[in-house]
């Protein structure tokens, strides 16, 4: 019976894997399609998704130059209202930054030649 288990237990992990190798691969070819790069994260792949779609709705709805802030604004307003409350986005061609963020809150990419930093932090209720 132990060895039974132990079969099961690895054909679950390889079948796992080549799940998470075919999203993978999924995730690369979309990103290619929308000519986005990840630079760093700590997200989840849906969110990533919905963040590369919505900046590069925004970009493509752009008449000629890009218009930062209103891009930001659009990616802060989808995450807020989509995921809750306090989100912040910066976007440009050249900036520094240093955040804390909430866990699994916090993207980094570029698109095109545009870099958006997107993260979330903890909402504390004021106290009277």
């Amino acid at each position: 019976m132990e060895g039974a288990e132990e079969e099961l237990e690895r054909r679950s992990k390889f079948l796992h894997s080549l799940i998470e190798k075919k999203k993978a691969t999924e995730q690369k070819t979309q990103n290619e399609s929308l000519n986005v790069r990840v630079r760093a994260s700590d997200m989840p792949v849906p969110l990533q998704s919905r963040a590369f779609r919505c900046a590069r709705d925004h970009l493509d709805s752009m008449p000629g130059k890009l218009d930062s802030k209103r891009l930001a604004l659009a990616l802060k307003k989808e995450f807020d209202s989509t995921y809750g409350p306090a989100w912040h986005c910066i976007v440009g061609t050249s900036f520094g930054s240093y955040v804390t963020h909430s866990l699994g809150g916090f993207l980094y990419f570029s698109i095109d030649k545009v870099y958006i930093l997107l993260f979330k932090t903890a909402v504390e209720p004021l106290e009277h």
